[in-house]
């Protein structure tokens, strides 16, 4: 470890709030829907509840996944008992996952130490955007209704999908569940209450409904309230001194959405409607003994979209998708109720649409695919001057895959263009394209030995978002894309076996190696209540990713254990004359891990996780003032089925361990989780 006892901070981070929005008029608008997509089989027995616990593929590198690939599905994110996708992303190796306290906080993850914003979040095939800064709060996603999530180094190697699963350095998929009715049903549902610590409650219920052989549908929602309130310990330079409890955590929050899934003859459509609506406090950063803060947040979040897959002939396929979203934030302080503050009352309105086309053809051992896309946003606010940015992006891509014998290449290129206006004859940023080639590689060298062997190159960028160039006297119309370079190699072995107690291995490693140049950081200027953005920031960064899983079974008898490791060496390699040079960058370890194991028996499960962050540092300079020390916990969980009935209890942090993810942001100790499902 290094340890400057003695230094200049190289520069200080400004913290923004994330501005906040007040419930709209909307709703019921989204449980009416006739758009059409595919991209998901009708009937879907993995994750299916039953007596008999199936073993699940928790990393899998099968084709035409050629690039490192890690996912969690079906019984394993039950056993998680984990509540949003935050928190499963969490047990993947080179994810950190930045949580701002507490079952309210905001929750954004960071891939191979390349920011959020080279992050793309797909749902149902189709990316959750954020235009105005580039954060999708994977906090707002319930896991309940979700059927597997999958995070990709790359994008993934399928041809047939649209050009903007190109465009991100890293990509996270959720895949929402489908109804499954091969149990014979045309009705069937579950309703289910959990409650807790903090004055948490989170009623839901789910409906399904088959409305013929080809088609079905879903209806679920659920509610969320807690007190956020938990007692913490605030550290000094001489040690804990205070114990004091955060405020103004309070969160009312619901999510509801209704899909149609359908099948056609060489092919398969799906619709989603999504509604998401939540008032919360926002009780801020614990620092120089102030311990809440009175700020207030408002979301309402809106979107219908769709996909449809078919095969038109024997080597043709098409893919076609949509999107319209909605999104309202507003944020308040209150003078009367906080001295220390002034008055703010921010709103943002953001408005999205999206249209793609993708078409593959197969030719022989070349299969060869096109994909155009066009995508529509529009921020608005009641800022005064704000610029009312509205951005206007065509992608372009074309891709390959060959196979000569047990070798397997992928090759693509995306073409990005970029138009960006705004109001009152403001400047803007300047049209841009961009280029974006990858390509992957994979090799078995024999069919009997199940070890593959991979390299992937990508060079990709990061768009300045709308904040960065036109935020009222802090953006910069002339900043520059962020572009990345990536590049890995690794391998995968792998047994499985259908009988005896040992019934399968998984082992992959990666090492890897990203230079991110032109990076987008906030300074100050002249005025030190005034900050800009530019582009000075280079960083690069190397790693190890490490995943292994077995599986053994015997009778009704289930073992499963998960182990993830990561080093990584995030170097800022800006200016070789600042202090800084070659320090690591904020908020990255340098080791982290995650262990899971889950235990089953009959009509008992049992699960223990346990996740590791080592230390790091909160701003550039690596020194003393700000070191952040690690942090690990440990969570256990049990479930009993009495059908109909399916009763779980857990427990979280079960050694009470006082640690902040983020600096000021203290998070909650033992706290626990009972709840009741009734299946119908």
């Amino acid at each position: 470890m290094k340890l400057r006892l003695r230094g200049t901070v190289c520069s200080r981070k400004r913290t923004t709030g994330a501005g906040t929005t007040r419930l709209a008029p909307v709703v019921l608008l989204f449980m009416v829907l006739f758009l059409f997509s595919p991209q998901v089989a009708f009937t879907q027995t993995l994750g299916q509840e039953n007596d008999t616990i199936a073993v699940v593929t928790a990393y899998r590198e099968t084709s035409p996944d050629l690039l490192p690939v890690q996912e969690l599905s079906g019984r394993q994110l039950e056993r998680l008992r984990s509540h949003s996708v935050a928190d499963a992303v969490r047990f993947f190796s080179g994810v950190q996952v930045k949580d701002y306290g507490g079952v309210g906080g905001l929750k954004t993850v960071n891939i191979r130490g390349m920011g959020t914003q080279h992050v793309g979040v797909f749902f149902d095939g189709i990316e959750l955007g954020n235009a105005q800064n580039g954060q999708v709060d994977l906090g707002r996603f319930s896991l309940e209704e979700m059927q597997s999530v999958t995070v990709y180094n790359g994008q993934r190697s399928q041809l047939l999908q649209p050009a903007r699963d190109f465009g991100s350095a890293s990509t996270v998929y959720l895949r929402s569940r489908t109804p499954d009715f091969s149990n014979g049903k045309d009705f069937q549902g579950h309703v289910s209450m959990k409650a807790g610590s903090f004055g948490t409650f989170r009623p839901s219920f789910t409906i399904d409904k088959k409305l013929s052989n080809a088609v079905g549908t879903s209806l679920s929602a659920g509610y969320v309230h807690t007190d956020g309130s938990y007692s913490f310990r605030y550290k000094t330079q001489g040690g804990y001194d205070t114990t004091a409890t955060r405020r103004n955590s309070r969160v009312d929050a619901l999510r509801a959405e209704t899909g149609f899934f359908g099948k056609t003859s060489q092919g398969e459509w799906r619709a989603k409607a999504y509604f998401y609506s939540s008032e919360r406090g926002l009780p801020g950063a614990v620092v120089r003994n102030r311990f809440a803060h009175e700020d207030k947040q408002w979301d309402t979040n809106l979107f219908v979209q769709s996909q449809w897959k078919q095969r038109v002939a024997k080597n043709y396929s098409f893919l076609l998708s949509g999107k319209l979203a909605y999104d309202y934030l507003q944020y308040t302080t209150n003078p009367k109720r906080d001295a220390s503050e002034m008055f703010i009352d921010n709103s943002f309105y953001q408005t999205e649409a999206y249209l793609s086309a993708a078409n593959m053809l197969s030719l022989g051992r070349w299969q060869l695919a096109a994909a155009l896309d066009y995508q529509y946003n529009h921020v608005s606010g009641n800022q005064l001057g704000f610029a009312y940015p509205t951005r206007n992006t065509l992608l372009a891509s074309a891709a390959a895959n060959a196979g000569f014998g047990t070798l397997k290449i992928h090759a693509a290129l995306l073409a990005t263009f970029v138009n960006d206006r705004v109001r009152n004859g403001g400047q803007s940023m300047k049209d841009r394209l961009e280029w974006s080639p990858s390509i992957v590689m994979t090799w078995q060298p024999t069919k009997e030995l199940p070890v593959n062997f991979r390299a992937f190159y990508k060079r990709i960028f990061r768009m300045p978002t709308l904040n960065d160039l036109y935020y009222t006297l802090i953006g910069r119309a002339d900043l520059n894309p962020e572009r990345t370079d990536q590049f890995n190699i690794g391998a995968t072995y792998e047994v499985r076996k259908k009988q005896g107690f040992f019934r399968g291995l998984e082992l992959s490693a990666d090492g890897y190696i990203n230079h991110v140049k032109d990076k987008i950081v906030a300074v100050p200027t002249a005025n030190q209540f005034r900050w800009t953005m530019m582009n000075i920031g280079r960083v690069s960064i190397r790693g190890i990713d490490f995943v292994a899983q077995t599986y053994w079974a015997v009778s009704q008898f289930t073992i499963d254990v998960r182990a993830a490791y990561t080093y990584q060496r995030a170097a800022d390699r800006t200016d070789r004359n600042d202090v800084c040079f070659n320090d690591q960058i904020p908020y990255i370890p340098k080791h982290s891990g995650s262990l899971t194991i889950g235990l089953g028996w009959r009509n008992v499960e049992a699960h223990y996780s346990f996740i590791y962050t080592g230390e790091r540092y909160n701003q550039r300079a690596n020194i003393l003032e700000n070191y952040e020390p690690a942090w690990y916990t440990s969570d256990v969980g049990v479930s009993f089925r009495v059908r109909p009935f399916i009763i779980t209890a857990e427990v979280n942090n079960i050694f009470n361990q006082k640690y902040e993810v983020v600096r000021g942001y203290p998070m909650p100790g033992t706290n626990f989780l009972i709840g009741l499902k009734w299946k119908f």
